[in-house]
């Protein structure tokens, strides 16, 4: 109906991009030249307004306060936002990248420095990988990268390191909170900078490298390992188990965000209640009704049971009907 789409549109202003990685061309709506985006913020008196126009076959515009960004990795971190939805099982189910990204995406809401070393880590690892199928043999040009590479490299290991050293207390209560359980959840930070020197290994690796025609050595290939009690959730974990974890997780990283920045984040909740028992969304609908949380929206396809959740809970809320997608008031 477009639930999802409302949501996602929220996300979009913040971060410039669809939470799913809908194409650009997918988002303007069928026959037509160009779509907006358009919201207008409120911080205590402080208006922002942020406006983005796609247009097929263009750069994207985002502007805030009518004043076009240069870049758009300058407005990332203005709007914090999390956002749980049922794409955040790719985070358990899914390769090493979709937990990059998470990293990725909590760290540089708050720290643009990182930001620019990723982006700039990114160009510098296209390069190297153009110069690998290309069969480039010229030593001094990779010796010049993987400097680059090197440098880059060890500020991203050591904020991501941090970041995952922060999350594990704020993830455990959560997830104990929920479920009211002893089980103890984990996450562990998986990266060759751990134990090797990136620019050794990028130089002896060049030969092999040549042959796959990819860079093997580096921070792109950092994951997180997701425990249980000490078993990876990808394998012991039931439905409603991976949920929880997911939700307590996003959760974490919501007080986290806010513990660095200087507004509370926009928390996005999308369609949390499936595959969750009665007991555990009414406690997770309790825990982000307190004062660590700021503005919610939340779907749900179950007025009725929505509506006896929310009315156990003492915070202002306004109910809307999504329909075809036109958003009505109820």
């Amino acid at each position: 109906m477009g639930k999802t789409n409302l949501l996602d549109a929220i996300y979009y202003l913040s971060f410039c991009k669809s939470h799913v990685n809908t194409p650009e061309g997918q988002i303007i709506y069928h026959q037509a030249d160009f779509c907006v985006l358009q919201g207008e913020y409120d911080d205590d008196g402080k208006k922002e307004e942020i406006l983005c126009a796609i247009r097929r076959g263009q750069r994207k515009q985002f502007k805030r306060n009518q004043k076009m960004y240069d870049k758009l990795s300058d407005h990332i971190g203005l709007l914090p936002l999390v956002m749980i939805s049922p794409a955040d099982a790719e985070l358990i189910r899914g390769g090493s990248e979709e937990r990059r990204r998470f990293m990725d995406v909590i760290i540089s809401q708050y720290d643009k420095s990182y930001l620019q070393a990723l982006i700039n880590y990114n160009k510098i690892l296209l390069q190297r990988n153009q110069m690998l199928r290309d069969q480039i043999r010229d030593t001094t040009l990779f010796e010049v990268l993987e400097m680059q590479m090197t440098t880059l490299s060890q500020s991203i290991f050591e904020e991501r390191k941090r970041l995952i050293e922060s999350l594990i207390p704020y993830f455990n209560t959560f997830y104990r909170k929920i479920c009211r359980s002893t089980e103890t959840v984990n996450l562990e930070y998986i990266s060759q900078l751990h134990d090797n020197q990136i620019e050794k290994q990028l130089a002896a690796n060049r030969e092999r490298e040549m042959v796959v025609g990819y860079t093997l050595t580096g921070v792109h290939r950092d994951d997180i390992e997701m425990t249980l009690d000490g078993y990876l959730i990808r394998q012991t974990g039931s439905q409603g188990q991976n949920k929880s974890y997911l939700i307590a997780l996003k959760l974490a990283q919501y007080v986290f965000l806010s513990a660095r920045g200087h507004i509370k984040p926009i928390l996005l909740l999308d369609d949390i209640f499936d595959k969750l028992d009665a007991e555990r969304v009414e406690k997770i609908v309790e825990l982000v009704s307190g004062e660590l949380f700021g503005q919610i929206f939340m779907t749900d396809t179950n007025r009725k049971y929505l509506d006896r959740i929310l009315a156990a809970i003492n915070r202002d809320y306004v109910l809307f009907k999504v329909e075809k997608g036109e958003v009505v008031r109820i």
